[in-house]
């Protein structure tokens, strides 16, 4: 099928998105995908949110922060990097618990570490529903991605432990010690939670931080890979190729009092890592210098569709670098916040919904090849490590296994939750799917997917749709048909 968008980063120019008028009818809604996204509109998200409305929302915020540190010693990016040798700074686990009207509670949760996938995601939402009293459904759970801090699949630690590699990928224990406080945490949060009377939202755009890692060449084809990090003048001049340069906020209010901040920005959260250094990187300094700037309610950040997004254009490497991406995040978010604007939450539709998709796997995976290397003494820990994540995917799509996707609307907000590292492609089309209201994306949800591309860009080339994508180029039909419903 065609893909979303073409994402192309030439050494002369990007290619475009076609334009598409703002008022589109019904009948040219299946051309969605080609148009640009519209500006949006502040006064038609005025208008809908009460053209729209249906009945009167009784809505309970509550919201939790953990902490998510691991031990000194701890696997880091499972097992990509040096493991824990010192604290630069410790790990969160965040959430909101919105208990609205008589509906069961829906609980959203962003953690600093950089992936939770397969059975370690089913465990981290099982344990929240059951104490929560909700349907897993009703349980978002995502990865911040950073890259100096641990991660979590118990189907892959299993795998690995038949050979004796029990434990490399990550710390089982204190995973599961973290899901058992954050279960808690979720439950005292609901029983505490408070009434909220409106709902704000904004948008801001962040200056040089983001760029695509994937830069094109004459021929279509990647040609030069611009990641987290580039000390390379001559690509770091290069355009900054496809992005969506906006954060989102979305913050639930009690008359005057905020009760809590969300923040939605697109892009690996790297500036530097690898040497041991446990740390929550710029994402998580911008989120600590907005929580100083508006104290009192908690920050909860959601990494968007950050998939073939980097700093690299704008980042060197340096340590020193990573407190200036850091404000140039924060301040995004505080122009975000600044031009929100707050709508009463009376008369307003609060709507919880889910669908599931089956991820069809990549066509290299092959469960004997897999199963050779895992058993191979004599192959490198690393690659019989990453046989068993790759495996521990395969195994869960063979078994019938779907992943669950999630939609929060209150009014014309939606929260749209995805799993894996999405490209962008798939954050811009959402949006445009609702071009009259406001679309947050968080990605990096279920991590057992890997990369996940759009149709076209598997044809390209390049690391993202190599051997760290475990899904098929027809994941893109299965995705968009599922967003498209979740957003109708």
């Amino acid at each position: 099928m065609r893909s979303i968008v073409h994402t192309a980063v030439h050494p002369g120019g990007v290619a475009a998105i076609s334009r598409g008028s703002r008022s589109a009818p019904p009948e040219r809604d299946r051309r969605l995908m080609a148009a640009k996204p519209p500006a949006w509109s502040l006064a038609a998200c005025i208008a809908l949110f009460w053209v729209s409305t249906v009945q009167a929302v009784d809505l309970r915020v509550g919201t939790f922060k953990v902490d998510a540190t691991p031990p000194l010693g701890a696997p880091l990016c499972d097992a990509l990097v040096k493991p824990a040798a010192e604290i630069t700074d410790p790990l969160s686990a965040r959430g909101i618990v919105l208990k609205a009207d008589d509906q069961p509670p829906v609980v959203l949760v962003a953690v600093d570490w950089v992936g939770i996938g397969n059975e370690g995601h089913d465990a981290w939402r099982e344990a929240i529903a059951q104490s929560c009293g909700t349907p897993i459904d009703r349980v978002s759970v995502h990865a911040l991605h950073q890259h100096d801090a641990p991660g979590c699949d118990f189907l892959a630690d299993r795998i690995a432990a038949e050979v004796g590699l029990e434990g490399e990928l990550f710390q089982v224990d204190h995973a599961r010690e973290t899901i058992d406080t954050v279960a808690h945490a979720a439950r005292m949060a609901l029983d505490e939670a408070r009434p909220a009377t409106h709902i704000g939202f904004g948008q801001g755009r962040v200056e040089k931080v983001a760029s695509n890692r994937r830069i094109l060449g004459p021929d279509g084809k990647v040609q030069f890979e611009r990641m987290s990090s580039c000390k390379n003048a001559a690509m770091r001049a290069m355009p900054e190729g496809l992005i969506d340069p906006n954060v989102k906020v979305v913050s639930f209010w009690q008359d005057e009092k905020p009760l809590v901040v969300m923040s939605y920005y697109a892009t690996h959260p790297q500036s530097y890592y690898g040497q041991g250094r446990v740390s929550a990187d710029f994402v998580g300094m911008a989120r600590d210098l907005r929580e100083a700037d508006v104290p009192g309610p908690l920050h909860v950040h959601f990494n968007g569709a950050g998939g073939n997004l980097a700093a690299g254009k704008y980042n060197d490497g340096s340590p020193e670098n990573r407190p200036v991406l850091a404000q140039r995040l924060a301040d995004g978010m505080n122009a975000a916040w600044d031009s929100s604007q707050k709508m009463p939450l009376a008369d307003v539709e609060f709507d919880w919904q889910s669908r599931d998709a089956a991820i069809p796997p990549a066509e290299w995976l092959d469960e004997a090849e897999l199963t050779a290397t895992i058993h191979n003494a004599a192959a490198p820990k690393l690659d019989r490590l990453r046989a068993a994540r790759n495996l521990a995917f395969l195994q869960r799509c063979a078994a019938g296994h779907e992943i669950s996707i999630g939609r929060l609307r209150v009014g014309e907000v939606n929260l749209l939750h995805l799993p894996g590292e999405l490209f962008v492609e798939y954050q811009l089309a959402a949006q445009k799917l609702r071009p009259e209201g406001f679309v947050c994306t968080a990605a990096y949800g279920d991590y057992g997917t890997g990369y996940i591309g759009v149709t076209d860009a598997y044809g390209q080339g390049g690391y993202e749709t190599g051997r760290v994508s475990r899904v098929s180029p027809r994941v893109e039909a299965v995705l968009m048909d599922t967003i498209q419903g979740l957003l109708k």
